[in-house]
């Protein structure tokens, strides 16, 4: 009777660790599967930016103009506050960091 309550375990155990077991191995490869999917998608997306970003760079160097024909343009004054800032400063330090 001992033999067959512990074989009746087995057989109730496995009963329900089989069909979980299933249900875990499709989730799991839905998943990974979904994964992959994504990955193959990013792949292909940075190929066609790269792409774009190659011919964008051919038709700047063909149609656009050079940047060593034009003059560097002025540079704007600096703020007066942050000149009046940094002569603050330089009197409260007693040392000028310039």
């Amino acid at each position: 009777m001992r033999m067959l309550w512990t074989l009746l375990k087995i057989v109730i155990g496995l009963a329900i660790a089989i069909p979980v077991g299933i249900v875990v191995l499709a989730l799991t490869l839905g998943v990974l599967g979904t994964l992959f999917g994504l990955a193959l998608l990013t792949l292909k997306l940075a190929c066609v930016a790269l792409v774009g970003y190659g011919a964008f760079r051919i038709l700047r160097r063909v149609l656009g103009h050079s940047s060593g024909d034009r003059a560097p343009r002025e540079l704007a004054a600096p703020d007066p506050y942050y000149r009046a800032a940094m002569r603050e400063l330089d009197a409260e330090l007693g040392h000028s960091v310039r």
